[in-house]
C-alpha cells in the first residue's frame, strides 16, 4: 500500500536524471501526494511499529516479543512524528464522503494521544502511564500459536522489562502524586505475584528444557526488576502529594482533542448533574415497588445482598446465553459472526477495578474474548470483601456492559469496519459510552420484565457512572478531594467501601472516565435525534447497526454522518 509513495520518490529522481543535459534552469520537482488511502496505509504502519504491544494485541504477531521505547528522547520524538502526521493529515483538505470521516477520526485518534504525551505530565508524573503499557497478556492469555512459540515471544518481550522499568524511573520526577504512586505500587506488586506464580504454571508443559532455562533467566530478572520498583514506589510515598489535577484549561482539552466534544465546563456539569438526579428519582421509584417502606439504602442493600450462587463468575457465565437471545429476539442489533465470550477470574495485576474483557484484535482469527471478574481483595475485612461481590441484577448490567450487546458486540462490528481508519484506533466516549448506553436501553427494550430489581441493578451501574462523571471534573477542576469523592460514591452511587475506594483512585490517573456517562447522553441523543420519522423504537436495531459501522470515532463525527450535517461538537451533543 505504501507503492504509490515508492513511485512518486523514482519519478521524481527520472525527472531530475533526464534534466541532466539541459542548458535551461533546473526546475525544482514536488513528488506527488500520496491518495489518502496510501497515507493512512503508511500512518497505520508506522503507529504499530512505534507501539508494538498495540500490534501483537491486534493479531499482527511479526511484532511479538518487541517493546515500546519509553526512554525521554522516544516519547519526545514519538509526539513529534504525530505532530506531523496531523499537520499532512490538515492538507487533505479536499477530501469528501468517508474520507473526509476518516481524516478527522485520524487526526483526533492521535490528537488524543498527543494530549496524553505533552499536555498531561504522565510521563514524568504517573507511573501507570509505563505499568499500564506492559503487553503480556497476549502471550498467556490468548492462545494464537503454540504454547512453545508463545513462549519464546514472552520471553523475548520480558527480558526487555528491566530497561523499561529504568527509563521509567528515569522519566518520573518526584514528588508524585500520591495516588499515582499508590496505584503503581499496587499494579507492579501484582505483576511480581503473577510472573512469580501464574505465568511459570501457564508455560510449565513446554518440553524444551534449553527454551525453559531462557523463560527462567528472563523472567527472574524481570521480577527482580519489578521489585525493586515496587520497593522505589514505596520509598516515594513519604513525599507524595495531591498535585493530580489538570486543571480546566487541560480538562477541556482533553475532551476536545480525543473526542471531538467542545463545551464550557459549565455545561458539561450541568448535564451531568441532570442525569444524575433523574437516575436518583429513578431508584427511588424502583426501590417503592421493590422494597415499599424501606429507605432507598435498606433497599439497595437488599438488592445487593441477592448474590449470585455461583460467585460473580458462575453468575455470568450463567447470564451471557440470555443476553445473547434477548438480542437476537429483539433485534437489538445484528450479531456479526459465531464468536462468545468466555468468563474468568481476572488476574492478580488486573484487579484495579471490577470487570473488563479481553477481545482479540482485528487481525486474530478463531479466538475467544474473556469477560474478566476480579475478587475482593483479600486484604479487606470479610465484611468489606462480601460487599464487594455484586448483586444478581447488578451483575446483569455488567454483563450487559462487557459482553451483549456491550464491548464484545461492538468489537464485533469495529473489527469489521470498512473505513481504513476504524480497526485500528478507537474513542473512549464511543467505547464506554457505548457499553453503558446499552445497560438502561436493554431494560427499556424489556429485559427484566419489568422487574424494579432488575431495574435498580441497571440504576446502580448508571449511578456509578454518575459519580465517576462528577469526581471527574471535581478531582481535575475544582480542587475535590479523594475522600470527598469516595464520599460521593458511597452517598449517591451507594458503593460499598471497597468499590468507592477504588472509583475514587482512579478518578485521579483517569479523569476521562467520566466519558462512559458522557458518550452514552450523547449517543441518546443522537438516537432520539436520528430514529424521529424513522420509526421510533422499531428503528434502534437499524441505528445501532448503522452508528457500529463506522469503527470507534469520536461521536460527533457519526452524528454528522448519520444527521448529514456539519457538527462542530457543541452543546447539540446533549439532551437537555
Amino acid at each position: 500500500m505504501k507503492k504509490s509513495v515508492l513511485l512518486a520518490v523514482l519519478a521524481s529522481f527520472a525527472l531530475v536524471a533526464c534534466s541532466g543535459g539541459s542548458d535551461d534552469a533546473a526546475v525544482p520537482v514536488v513528488a506527488a501526494k500520496p491518495a489518502w488511502a496510501d497515507f493512512v496505509a503508511t500512518v497505520v504502519d508506522e503507529y504499530y511499529r512505534r507501539n508494538p504491544e498495540s500490534a501483537s494485541d491486534a493479531g499482527l504477531h511479526q511484532y511479538d516479543g518487541q517493546m515500546s521505547d519509553m526512554s525521554a528522547a522516544a516519547l519526545e520524538e514519538y509526539a513529534s512524528w504525530i505532530e506531523s502526521v496531523l499537520v499532512e493529515a490538515a492538507t487533505y483538505s479536499d477530501l469528501e464522503g468517508i474520507e473526509a470521516f476518516e481524516r478527522d477520526y485520524l487526526s483526533s485518534s492521535l490528537g488524543g494521544q498527543l494530549f496524553w504525551l505533552r499536555d498531561s505530565d504522565f510521563p514524568t508524573k504517573n507511573p501507570l502511564f509505563y505499568s499500564g503499557g506492559i503487553g503480556i497478556s497476549v502471550f498467556i492469555d490468548r492462545e494464537y500459536a503454540p504454547l512453545e512459540q508463545r513462549l519464546q515471544a514472552y520471553t523475548q518481550y520480558i527480558g526487555q522489562l528491566p530497561g523499561m522499568l529504568e527509563q521509567m524511573q528515569e522519566n518520573l520526577q518526584p514528588p508524585l502524586p500520591a495516588p499515582y504512586v499508590e496505584m503503581g505500587y499496587r499494579i507492579l506488586a501484582g505483576l511480581v505475584e503473577y510472573l512469580s506464580t501464574t505465568v511459570p504454571e501457564v508455560f510449565a508443559t513446554v518440553d524444551d528444557e534449553q527454551v525453559q532455562r531462557r523463560f527462567k533467566a528472563a523472567n527472574d530478572a524481570a521480577i527482580e526488576a519489578i521489585q525493586q520498583t515496587v520497593d522505589w514506589l514505596d520509598g516515594l510515598k513519604a513525599t507524595a502529594t495531591n498535585d493530580y489535577a489538570l486543571g480546566e484549561e487541560r480538562f477541556l482539552k482533553m475532551l476536545r482533542t480525543g473526542q471531538g466534544v467542545n463545551v464550557t465546563l459549565e455545561e458539561l456539569k450541568a448535564a451531568g448533574q441532570r442525569n444524575l438526579d433523574s437516575n436518583l428519582h429513578r431508584l427511588h421509584e424502583a426501590c417503592a415497588e421493590f422494597a415499599p417502606g424501606a429507605s432507598t439504602v435498606d433497599c439497595v442493600a437488599k438488592a445487593q445482598n441477592n448474590k449470585p450462587p455461583e460467585g460473580a463468575v458462575g453468575g455470568a457465565e450463567r447470564q451471557l446465553p440470555m443476553l445473547k437471545k434477548f438480542v437476537v429476539d429483539n433485534n437489538i442489533a445484528t450479531i456479526p459472526g459465531t464468536e462468545d465470550a468466555l468468563v474468568d477470574e481476572a488476574p492478580p495485576h488486573r484487579r484495579f477495578n471490577f470487570a473488563y474483557i479481553n477481545i482479540p484484535g482485528p487481525f486474530e482469527v478463531g479466538l475467544p474474548s474473556t469477560y474478566y471478574i476480579a475478587p475482593p481483595d483479600p486484604s479487606w475485612s470479610e465484611e468489606d470483601q462480601r460487599a464487594y461481590i455484586p448483586g444478581e441484577a447488578d451483575l446483569l448490567a455488567v454483563s450487559v456492559h462487557e459482553v451483549w450487546p456491550g464491548h464484545f458486540l461492538q468489537f464485533l462490528h469495529s473489527n469489521r469496519a470498512e473505513n481504513n481508519v476504524g480497526q485500528h484506533f478507537g474513542t473512549y466516549t464511543f467505547s464506554e459510552g457505548w457499553a453503558h448506553y446499552t445497560e438502561q436501553m436493554m431494560l427499556d427494550a424489556g429485559l427484566g420484565d419489568g422487574d424494579p430489581e432488575v431495574r435498580i441493578g441497571q440504576l446502580l451501574n448508571a449511578l456509578l457512572r454518575n459519580v465517576r462523571y462528577l469526581s471527574a471534573i471535581g478531582l481535575h477542576t475544582e480542587g475535590m478531594t479523594v475522600e470527598e469523592s469516595q464520599a460521593m460514591f458511597e452517598d449517591k452511587a451507594f458503593q460499598d467501601f471497597g468499590n468507592a475506594s477504588q472509583q475514587a483512585y482512579r478518578g485521579t490517573y483517569d479523569p476521562g472516565y467520566l466519558n462512559y456517562t458522557l458518550g452514552k447522553l450523547m449517543i441518546n441523543k443522537l438516537r432520539d435525534d436520528w430514529t424521529t420519522g424513522k420509526g421510533g423504537r422499531e428503528a434502534w436495531g437499524r441505528f445501532h447497526d448503522q452508528f457500529l459501522s463506522y469503527g470507534v470515532p469520536p461521536i460527533p463525527l457519526i452524528r454528522a454522518q448519520m444527521l448529514g450535517e456539519d457538527y462542530d461538537g457543541d452543546t447539540a451533543l446533549l439532551p437537555n
